[in-house]
């Protein structure tokens, strides 16, 4: 039989697991939350500028900001991995990897990858890639314009990154970043349509088709970030799962302690009783 003191400190330090994975559960339900938000605001902002784009271009192709550019275009395509930070990511991270390599080649595709365990991953399977950024800390005014530089030199760019889902659920999804852009619009253009804006009624500085290049960049960052938050979503969602799950058992845990700590307790008090008794029934013998 364990002594109390010993099974008194078991439940109190799973007593201290049980608050941190609460605490932990608790972050991650908040960071969902503002993440979400975050999106719908960027999505609003989009659908501002391709109101305004939408009724400038000339045709129907997306030209990733660099119709006034005179750089050539490289012949491979460019694939984007967009991974958690930490290792704390389940496996979605590895299915992740395992649906880029299924069309992969090394001729072919050069690979960016964004969160440093995205990057391990690709390192452990000899996969190399030709630029790695870490996964932004922040949710708000994230930073994308050196990727989207990258990009610029590709005349195709695919995206993988983990959808949220639900908070139960996750899934890897893969995009062309063009198409997402025009996805988007289609979307936006059911909302509200804005004035008319021409050539014929404003003046552009320094020219139209730089304005043009300008939203085009702009819509390709918020379509990059909103496929980074969308990601982020869905790590926040597996911590969340994971945690309420460590939750769970951390509090069954504690109660199975409690239940060994009040059965020991009544056995020591039993055996004490028991005791007294047996030296009772001996000393009336000895009377």
């Amino acid at each position: 039989m364990r002594q109390l003191q010993d099974i008194a400190r078991d439940e109190k330090a799973i007593g201290t697991l049980v608050e941190l994975t609460g605490v932990f559960e608790g972050i991650a339900s908040m960071r969902i939350a503002q993440i979400k938000n975050q999106v719908l605001q960027a999505t609003e902002f989009f659908n501002d500028l391709w109101g305004i784009y939408s009724q400038l271009r000339v045709d129907d192709l997306f030209r990733f900001g660099r119709s006034q550019s005179v750089g050539d275009v490289l012949e491979k395509d460019l694939y984007i991995l967009i991974t958690g930070e930490g290792g704390f990511s389940g496996d979605i991270d590895q299915k992740l990897v395992k649906e880029m390599q299924e069309t992969y080649e090394k001729e072919k595709h050069d690979i960016i990858v964004i969160g440093h365990h995205g990057a391990m991953q690709l390192s452990q399977r000899g996969i190399g890639f030709e630029k790695y950024f870490k996964m932004p800390t922040r949710d708000k005014n994230i930073n994308v314009s050196p990727i989207i530089k990258y990009v610029q030199k590709y005349n195709k760019t695919t995206v993988f990154y983990q959808q949220y889902v639900s908070l139960m659920v996750q899934d890897v999804k893969k995009i062309e970043l063009s198409a997402a852009v025009q996805e988007q619009g289609k979307m936006s253009e059911e909302a509200e349509k804005i004035d008319v804006i021409t050539g014929e009624n404003t003046i552009f500085e320094p020219t139209m088709f730089a304005v043009i290049d300008h939203l085009e960049r702009s819509m390709l960052q918020i379509a990059v970030g909103q496929l980074i938050l969308d990601s982020k979503l869905a790590q926040y969602a597996s911590r969340f799962r994971a945690m309420t799950a460590a939750h769970e058992r951390a509090e069954e845990s504690k109660g199975d302690y409690h239940l060994e700590y009040n059965r020991t307790k009544r056995a020591i008090k039993d055996q004490r009783l028991k005791e007294i008794i047996t030296g009772m029934r001996k000393s009336k013998v000895s009377a």
